[in-house]
């Protein structure tokens, strides 16, 4: 990069402002908006609303690929997760009636499995994020634009990407098998 890159130009040619992006201190401001979607996401009781932090909290993560120079996933995250998955998640919402709470047992329940889901998670990250740091590690080589990803996808990460596709058809099947019951009964 250039640092006429993030300068602006005047008429007379001269750079009044010239700037670098120092670090990563620019991603300061989007990342605390994503945290902040998330937690009001975490702490409001409304659906309604719970639906749209998430929004809010996507395509902050969109923003924030894009401002990382990655724009096939800033692009895939607005609109696959931000749009999308957001549908399906606000048709869930208006299918099932979520105003009466569930049982006393049933909700002991799902906050145990909710933690355990929950410290699980935490540990993946904190392997994934170790190993990332940890000196000698080797990152994959980076495709050449679309197509060398989808030769990747492909190639490499093929049982990866068919299991995730099973797994979607699954969660789909579900779906139509409950609203099926739904309706039924």
């Amino acid at each position: 990069m250039r640092d006429s890159d993030f300068g602006l130009t005047l008429a007379a040619g001269k750079t009044k402002y010239r700037g670098k992006f120092h670090g990563l201190g620019y991603l300061r401001y989007p990342v605390a908006l994503c945290i902040g979607s998330v937690l009001a996401m975490i702490l409001s009781r409304n659906q309604a609303h719970n639906a749209l932090f998430l929004v809010l909290a996507f395509s902050c993560l969109g923003g924030l690929f894009g401002l990382l120079d990655a724009p096939f996933a800033a692009a895939a995250q607005v609109l696959v997760y931000a749009g999308a998955i957001m549908v399906l998640f606000l048709f869930a919402i208006m299918m099932f009636n979520l105003r009466e709470p569930a049982p006393r047992e049933r909700r002991t329940l799902r906050t145990f499995l909710a933690a355990i889901l929950g410290l699980v998670l935490f540990a993946e990250l904190a392997i994934a994020a170790v190993r990332a740091i940890a000196p000698g590690s080797v990152s994959p080589g980076e495709p050449d634009g679309l197509a060398g990803l989808g030769r990747l996808l492909f190639t490499d990460y093929l049982y990866a990407f068919e299991i995730t596709s099973l797994l979607i058809l699954a969660a789909l099947v579900g779906a139509l098998a409950l609203a099926g019951k739904k309706e039924g009964g």
